[in-house]
């Protein structure tokens, strides 16, 4: 009864192998990785890093710190990969008890504030409230 349970595990694991195989299209090629580092401390701080064949560089440090809610970790980092249309992409990143912030030439920046339509809608703000008071 043991022989045939472990065939049966055998002829699955063989059979989930063979039907399941490495798909290239859909995983992309593979990409070696020309270096990497990484470094955790006692206190909680890490640092690592790494560079692909493909030009993709990741660097990241953590530190820990407390912050106004609590113990917190403050990260900042980058990583960089060329765009499909040869664009050198650069990323730098910090993260932490105010959030997430990005920042990099490619990224999207909202237009200037026009200074008279602000104007008028502080005048229409305020008109608003003076009447919401009378």
């Amino acid at each position: 009864m043991k022989i045939i349970i472990a065939f049966l595990g055998l002829m699955t694991v063989v059979h989930a192998q063979y039907r399941y195989p490495y798909n290239q299209e859909y995983y992309g090629r593979r990409v070696a990785i020309l270096r990497q580092n990484q470094n955790q401390d006692i206190d909680g701080s890490y640092a690592f890093s790494y560079d692909t064949e493909n030009g993709i560089s990741v660097a990241e440090q953590g530190t820990p710190t407390i912050g106004p809610s609590g113990p917190a970790e403050i990260v900042r980092g980058q990583y960089s990969y060329t765009a499909p249309d040869g664009t050198p992409i650069v990323v730098q990143y910090t993260a932490g008890p105010d959030g997430f912030q990005a920042s990099g030439n490619h990224l999207p920046t909202p237009p200037p504030v026009n200074i008279i339509y602000f104007i008028i809608c502080l005048f229409i703000l305020a008109i608003g409230i003076y009447y919401l008071f009378i």
